[in-house]
């Protein structure tokens, strides 16, 4: 139940939807980029990324057909952009199963005006990273192996120890909830979008994607009992997706990667990073949608508050792998740190520390985290510290236990176009996806609107 204008006056709580909007300008303001022509700039931007996208998948088809040796992965560092990119848009699809479920479950408000984005950008997120782990193995036409389906192969099945095998599981997990979770959502706005058509294809369209959404008292009530089924079943993948992740490293006997602070240390940087992209996303939607009125600085400074909590857990993170490091008398161990800091590859440590330590404290100001240019600057300077983050952790082990076997990782062309064609996937996904359906969820925005003094609850 929304509170009276008077009353969030008086307790000086900050509207969610300012403007004195009505719950009809809500449809329309909200419906418009997907009804209307798209505008010069959407198609400018599209074609940009489009094309950085079709270059990709060109350069995949190449790599299908020279292999591997393109890149430059060697002996010593096995893992090359492929894994460093999977780890970084996983972290990114983090913050929409935490806006859309966990905060879902916690009754926060401010979330309805931001979790139909986040929970898109996860979708898309999910499935870069996932192409990344595919043609990460080689030959990625034989990728349906690591499904333990029933098969004609006898008594040869998947490795289950291997974390290959754990992040498949994590991940289809993951993908599989996010969507559902997604769609289910997207589908009384669907049917608004199928009542406000006027063309015959595009309201049967909207009325098959809606599944002949009635809006009656007893589907709303099917659609909460479920939302609160998906958001229960959401929240612990906020927890266990990154941490698999990290199992990819901490399993290992390698010196800096094997220790139990990387579950935690993992997740607040995907929760860090995803929040980051977040508000990246909303304040380019806000500003070309015309959306401000739905997008408000109180739901910025949320999120730019938690950018700056989870970057001093992702900080005291890296002091404490440093202390325990020195602290075990491990001299591999100590070596390996050092050489993180200081060897090759120390240049990338220094960016990770000042994009991911020292950006996020401009956000203890509260003018600062109500300036729209500084936060825009944060949250991009924040995701290439956490890219840099992944970097690091893959890179330094061009100096392994034999100095005879070390080496320099150099990338080639072929790892750069693969890491720009990531963003072109992204960002392709993300324009289509904003011209299809409402960028905000428009069923929920309406309950968390200021209610006129008088009006019937």
């Amino acid at each position: 139940m929304s509170l009276t204008q008077a009353v969030r006056d008086k307790l000086d709580i900050p509207d969610l939807v300012t403007g004195g909007k009505s719950l009809k300008d809500v449809t329309v303001d909200i419906a418009k980029p997907n009804e209307d022509f798209p505008t010069k700039l959407w198609w400018n931007t599209f074609l940009l990324v489009l094309t950085i996208t079709l270059i990709d998948v060109a350069i995949i088809g190449y790599l299908f057909y020279e292999g591997l040796y393109l890149l430059g992965i060697n002996n010593p560092v096995g893992w090359g952009f492929f894994v460093v990119n999977f780890v970084f848009w996983i972290g990114i699809g983090h913050a929409g199963t935490l806006i859309s479920a966990v905060l879902f479950l916690f009754r926060q408000g401010w979330r309805t005006g931001i979790n139909r984005a986040a929970e898109a950008m996860t979708i898309f997120a999910v499935l870069v990273a996932a192409s990344n782990l595919i043609l990460h193995v080689g030959r990625p036409w034989l990728g349906f192996w690591l499904f333990p389906y029933p098969n004609e192969r006898g008594p040869l099945w998947v490795n289950f120890r291997s974390p290959l095998i754990w992040d498949t599981f994590a991940v289809s997990t993951y993908l599989s909830i996010s969507m559902v979770f997604w769609y289910l959502g997207l589908i009384p706005d669907l049917a608004t979008l199928r009542d406000r058509a006027t063309e015959t294809w595009r309201k049967n369209l909207y009325n098959v994607l809606a599944f002949g959404w009635v809006g009656s008292a007893r589907a709303w009530s099917h659609l909460e009992i479920v939302s609160m089924i998906l958001a229960a079943l959401s929240t612990p993948l906020v927890l266990s997706v990154h941490t698999i992740v990290s199992f990819d490293f901490a399993v290992s006997i390698l010196p800096g990667w094997h220790t139990t602070i990387f579950p935690p240390y993992f997740v607040a940087g995907a929760i860090f990073s995803g929040f980051a992209m977040v508000v990246t996303l909303m304040v380019i939607a806000r500003e070309v949608f015309n959306l401000k009125n739905y997008i408000t600085m109180k739901h910025l400074d949320n999120m730019n508050k938690i950018m700056m909590v989870t970057g001093l857990i992702v900080g005291l993170a890296y002091g404490t792998e440093f202390f325990i490091a020195w602290y075990s008398g491990n001299e591999y161990e100590v070596f390996a740190f050092w050489n993180r800091a200081f060897g090759p590859y120390g240049w990338a440590y220094f960016i990770m520390i000042s994009c991911n330590v020292l950006s996020p404290q401009v956000f203890w100001f509260r003018k600062l985290r109500y300036n729209i240019p500084v936060m825009f600057v944060a949250s991009l300077v924040v995701n290439v510290g956490m890219w840099f983050e992944r970097f690091v952790i893959m890179m330094t082990l061009n100096r392994d236990f034999l100095p005879s076997s070390w080496a320099m990782y150099t990338p080639t062309l072929f790892d750069y176009a693969m890491l720009i064609g990531t963003f072109g996937i992204f960002f392709t996904l993300f324009l289509l996806w904003c011209r299809i359906m409402p960028v905000i969820a428009i069923a929920e925005v309406k309950t968390v609107m200021p209610q006129k003094e008088g009006a019937h609850h």
